[in-house]
């Protein structure tokens, strides 16, 4: 870590060595062709994004509208060591966000599991990866926040935050509107009215449509039978389609602006998403089906007991025990055999043979009151919000007409917040400060309703879960003189949680598999007291079947422990800064900061837990960086680049990896991550602007836990490449009416990574190379214009999820968008 800070100096010396040359008072008034200001808010106040000293990456909305971006995912082809993917394994929802800053984030949608990322939508924390991948509807900008921003937005932002601030009404009559077709039977409308009430009061409404049939299509296995092959197990809805990987979704939104003094002003704001999709585009890339493979179980068992008869599981009786009477009998019609292999396997990534249900339904809704005092000595902000989101999905993950593995999922939450916010400037406006309060409590559920082949194990699991948190804060920057200042910060947490687990299994399968085939009370005593009447198939020990007989009143065969569950957690984040200004157009800034990720319970549970055993529990997650950076803006703001170097002690790492069928989370060890980031705008002359970014991470586990299996110390963090480079020219050529024509181009060049905590070589994602495109007219007075434009111009295609579910039977995973075409016509007055 020394030799890294080192160089980071060096790096940052021999960049600010030009401008100390130059007199503090040198910088001349910005030119008509220089670089834009944008304006932030990271650190709870409005300042210039050069002024602030957090590594911070920021898109305007018309920068967005230029590269056709239009929800929260998509930045992830653009900002350095930032991984961003629509979906995580098996959800079955492009809504999902997984999201990674300099290689700390979280790859699953669970309740029990907390972002590593923090989303902030106008200040607003939005508690679930589920409908995470905000729609960009009527946007100011986009803050990315890198590295932990535990003092001024708190736990669950451990390695950054991202901060969707939406525009606020204006005093002028204004109406937006936007049409988009293209690829894949795309046809996206977006429109925002603007409409003053009086001279105190403004309002506006947006709104935006996306629709697009998916790129996926879904063909039939040669022989079999004509039409879908129904399952009648357990699923939250029914839905099929002939395409995979498609939207059909709406948002709306409402603001209204009431100036209520001169000194205090009000900002309401409502939201609605529906989404009704048809599903992501899964592929089955590999079976797991051998029998002389211990870590394949149900694969085998289901070829050998319910497709046929094949050794050594036709034997004994066991087949009869575990089957209850499953058949298959009658699916097909005279050709292909039932047993499921390698011949499922599609002939492209954008066909599959599934047909069982895809689907993605989801209600997310909010409002939030913002009230703002200028008290005179200080301004006081209050942010109070409430949200819910209503979820259901479902994935056909065996890519075959047979019923192999498939999910269900659903989540009803809620949460609601306050937050006070008190900035200021004392001492003379050398100190200037942000103090502040918080309070969170969201409730809810996730139930998963899990199919594995043919029914064999049937996990039923509601999880309720609850979370209170209470923080206080503050964040002092002191000026020492007119160049150089230094900052303190800090922000306590409590939190207390509550679980309760119901997971069951309606097939009884590790009872039958111990000889027992009845789910009653002389079964139960019997497995708990005597062992079991046959041999164990799968080596369960009998006694794990000593949970008390009043839980059969809710759970036919459960394996979740009776009761429920609570944990308290506490945290204290600290921040030391401190910040130099040799001029007004350089600043160089250092500082050590800590995150926070709580704690929860592993809630995935597949086989009887022990009687008086508590639910599987994880522990906190915590980052500590340190951090280096210089921000410059150069040749009379021509030319901005900023650069930052960062080391950050990872401990306590929530990883959540494969044990037997059931998807584990655990505090895996610990890691050390390092690595630089270097952003780059330059406008050489009026029209012409490039801007470029190089982001490179070091990350490497330094300890594995105790007990943690699949994952040692030369395995690579999950969605974490090396190196991330890319260029954007735009240009704006005039034309003699007055009338533009903007050009635009992205081009991205991400190293490999793997999608998974095991690192499975069947998902890793190769290094990618991401282009996009697009021609604009504007007409002279801007009232309206035509684009046109397309995205993953290279065709580069590559899997941005999946899962290694090998007890299950297959390997599985989601591939990105090919390549596709846009035409946009906009309205403006």
């Amino acid at each position: 870590m020394r030799n890294f800070l080192m160089l980071g100096a060096s790096t940052i010396a021999i960049l600010a060595t030009p401008a100390l040359a130059q007199e503090a008072d040198s910088k001349q008034p910005e030119q008509s062709g220089g670089l834009s200001e944008i304006i932030v808010t990271a650190t709870k106040r409005s300042e210039n994004l050069q002024d602030v000293p957090i590594a911070i990456t920021a898109y305007s909305a018309e920068t967005l509208a230029r590269k056709g971006i239009s929800e929260v995912v998509s930045l992830g082809n653009l900002a350095p060591n930032v991984t961003l993917d629509a979906g995580t394994p098996f959800s079955g929802s492009s809504s999902v966000l997984s999201a990674y800053i300099r290689g700390i984030g979280q790859n699953d949608f669970a309740f029990n599991l907390d972002p590593g990322v923090g989303i902030y939508l106008d200040g607003v924390y939005l508690a679930r990866s589920i409908g995470a991948n905000q729609d960009l509807l009527d946007i100011e900008r986009v803050e990315i926040l890198k590295g932990p921003q535990g003092t001024l937005f708190g736990r669950n932002s451990v390695g950054g935050a991202i901060s969707i601030v939406t525009k606020n009404p204006g005093k002028d009559l204004a109406l937006k509107g936007e049409v988009t077709a293209g690829r894949f039977g795309r046809f996206d409308v977006k429109g925002s009215l603007n409409v003053p009430i009086t001279d105190r009061v403004s309002s506006s409404l947006s709104f935006s449509t996306r629709k697009n049939s998916g790129y996926q299509k879904v063909i039939p296995f040669p022989g079999f039978a004509a039409g879908v092959i129904a399952d009648t197990f357990p699923s939250f809805g029914r839905g099929t389609s002939d395409r995979y990987g498609g939207e059909n979704q709406y948002t709306i939104r409402g603001k209204l602006r009431i100036e209520a003094s001169n000194d205090v002003t009000i900002n309401l704001s409502g939201d609605y998403l529906n989404q009704n999709n048809n599903g992501v585009a899964s592929s089955l890339l590999k079976t797991a089906v051998n029998p002389a493979d211990p870590s394949n179980v149900f694969g085998p068992l289901y070829n050998g007991c319910i497709a046929g008869a094949v050794p050594p599981f036709a034997i004994g009786g066991v087949c009869n025990n575990i089957r209850g009477g499953t058949s298959l009998g009658g699916l097909i019609s005279n050709g292909p055999s039932l047993i499921y292999d390698d011949k499922f396997i599609a002939p492209s990534i954008d066909t599959t043979y599934a047909t069982g249900n895809n689907f993605s339904r989801l209600e997310s809704y909010g409002g939030s009151a913002t009230i703002d005092w200028n008290l005179g000595f200080a301004n006081l902000k209050s942010i109070t919000a409430y949200r819910e989101l209503r979820w259901k999905s479902a994935q056909d993950n065996d890519g075959s007409p047979l019923p192999i593995q498939q999910v269900s999922f659903e989540t009803n939450q809620k949460q609601f917040s306050e937050e006070l916010q008190l900035t200021g400037d004392a001492v003379g406006g050398r100190l200037r400060y942000v103090l502040g309060a918080y309070y969170f409590t969201e409730s809810g559920n996730l139930h998963d309703l899990v199919t594995f082949p043919a029914g064999l194990l049937q996990i039923d699991g509601n999880n309720l879960l609850s979370t209170k948190a209470y923080a206080a804060y503050a964040n002092l920057n002191f000026a020492v003189s007119d160049q150089f200042s230094i900052t303190l910060g800090g922000r306590y947490t409590r939190e207390n949680k509550r679980f309760t687990g119901l997971q069951s299994d309606p097939n009884g399968f590790f009872y039958k598999a111990n000889g027992y085939a009845t789910p009653n009370e002389a079964s139960r005593l019997a497995l708990c007291n005597s062992g079991a009447a046959a041999p164990s198939l799968i080596g369960i020990p009998p006694g794990l079947f000593c949970y008390p007989s009043s839980t059969n009143i809710f759970q036919v065969y459960p394996v979740a422990p009776a009761g429920g569950f609570r944990q308290k957690f506490s945290n204290f984040a600290p921040k030391v800064g401190a910040e130099y200004k040799p001029n007004d157009d350089i600043l160089v800034y250092a500082s050590w900061s800590k995150g926070y990720k709580t704690g929860g319970w592993t809630t995935r549970l597949t086989t009887p837990q022990p009687v008086g055993t508590s639910a599987p529990t994880f522990g906190p997650e915590q980052a500590s960086t340190y951090e280096l950076g210089v921000k410059s803006e150069l040749a009379d703001r021509r030319v901005i680049l900023n650069i930052s170097g960062f080391y950050t002690d990872y401990t306590g790492i929530q990883l959540n990896f494969q044990v037997g069928t059931s998807p584990t989370l655990a505090n895996a060890g610990d890691a050390d991550i390092y690595g630089l980031e270097a952003e780059l705008q330059v406008a050489p002359i009026d029209d012409l602007t490039f801007t470029a970014a190089m982001g490179y991470i070091h990350a490497s586990y330094r300890n594995i836990a105790f007990g943690v299996t699949g994952v040692s110390t030369n395995n690579k963090l999950p969605k974490t490449p090396e190196w991330k480079f890319s260029f954007s020219p735009q240009y704006t050529y005039k034309l003699e009416n007055g009338a533009e024509i903007l050009l635009n181009a992205d081009y991205t060049h991400t190293s490999s990574l793997f999608n998974d905590t095991e690192n499975t070589l069947l998902l890793k994602r190769p290094a990618t190379n991401m282009m996009g495109a697009s021609i604009t007219y504007r007409e002279p007075d801007g009232k309206w214009s035509l684009s046109a434009g397309g995205t993953n111009l290279l065709d580069d295609r590559f899997l941005v999820t999946g899962l290694a579910q090998i007890a299950g039977g297959q390997v599985f995973g989601t591939y990105n968008r090919p390549r596709e075409w846009y035409l946009t016509a906009r309205v403006n007055f």
